[in-house]
């Protein structure tokens, strides 16, 4: 980053932690290695993480993006990515002769487990969730004749359950923790019986993330939210600065949106960035709003982070070897290339 500014009275509050979580680390570290071991193309089902320059990077280095299973031809390695996917998807790729990586984040698998775990006891399944998010719909796919989702305090007079006794509530890894829990409160005040997952669904790092900015909120009037307009733990940033009560809070995905009439009138900016945003994106906010007079940099500090996670198992096989024998088990043709 090269030399800042600063106009007196003016600031900029950086939240800590931000970027990349521990499950976006490991799935983009999971594709570069992928490429690097099998050599291009490495098929990727929907967009690895929701970040529109880290899928811009991949694809220039031999990554591609396809919305479904059927788009990658047969005798091809196929990732799924951090969000999770159906049982069916698992389906779908060996009937279609395709070697897999599965690159699901462990926070969002362990909510997998539980969707089965609780269905294989027959309660109904209340997931709190945005309807048509990957994550979501990877959750359902786990036990969909007993999950119904939840998108709000707003749907729960519509929920209905078989056994009142009988029902438990998991969330997709991404909300507003307030949010949630408003929902959580709703339904519990409706089925007094409502059981809670063993530990929080809701990832530590999204948790984190809102924390710092619930801190610099009251004193920001301009938040800046690094992150692409489909990420859910980017947008619930910005919803979570206004409630903390930042008079303006915006998302964008590069510095260049930036509009230079939001910091009018404003003396102190704060920046932070989604869960899935590499930190060269939040450097070059940095350096756009020094440029401006915003040089004085101050770090909000909500936690500390160390949690990693290891890389897919399937990355230690060699997958264009069985991509091959599923072909050739199977019969019909298939490549290597695309």
């Amino acid at each position: 980053m090269g030399p800042m500014t600063a106009s007196p009275g003016r600031r900029v509050l950086l939240a800590a932690p931000r970027g990349y979580c521990a499950g976006v680390d490991r799935a983009v570290i999971a594709v570069e290695k992928a490429l690097e071991q099998y050599g291009a193309p490495i098929y990727v089902r929907h967009e690895i993480v929701h970040n529109k320059y880290v899928v811009q990077t991949l694809e220039k280095k031999g990554a591609v993006f396809v919305e479904r299973t059927e788009e990658v031809p047969p005798g091809n390695i196929v990732m799924f990515s951090a969000h999770g996917v159906a049982p069916v998807v698992h389906d779908e790729a060996r009937q279609g002769r395709l070697a897999t990586i599965d690159a699901t984040c462990p926070l969002v698998t362990k909510v997998h487990k539980e969707a089965v775990r609780y269905a294989g006891e027959d309660y109904d399944i209340l997931l709190i969730g945005h309807e048509g998010h990957e994550e979501v719909i990877g959750t359902s796919g786990e036990a969909p004749d007993h999950i119904q989702l939840v998108d709000g305090p707003e749907d729960v007079a519509k929920v209905t359950v078989r056994d009142e006794s009988k029902v438990v509530w998991l969330s997709q890894t991404t909300l507003s923790v307030d949010e949630t829990m408003e929902t959580v409160d709703a339904l519990k005040t409706k089925f007094p019986g409502l059981v809670s997952p063993p530990s929080d669904d809701i990832c530590y790092a999204t948790q984190n993330r809102q924390l710092a900015v619930k801190q610099m909120g009251a004193e920001a009037e301009l938040v800046i939210v690094v992150g692409s307009r489909n990420s859910s733990n980017s947008k619930r940033l910005v919803e979570v600065a206004k409630l903390a009560g930042s008079r303006e809070a915006y998302l964008v995905d590069f510095a260049g949106e930036i509009d230079e009439a939001w910091l009018e009138g404003v003396t102190t900016v704060g920046v932070t960035s989604g869960a899935s945003v590499p930190e060269v994106l939040v450097e070059e906010v940095l350096q756009w709003l020094a440029e401006r007079g915003y040089g004085d940099v101050e770090i909000v500090k909500a936690a500390e982070e160390s949690i990693t996670f290891s890389l897919p198992k399937e990355l230690r096989r060699d997958l264009r070897d069985e991509a091959a024998a599923l072909v050739a088990e199977r019969g019909g043709s298939g490549t290597s290339d695309a």
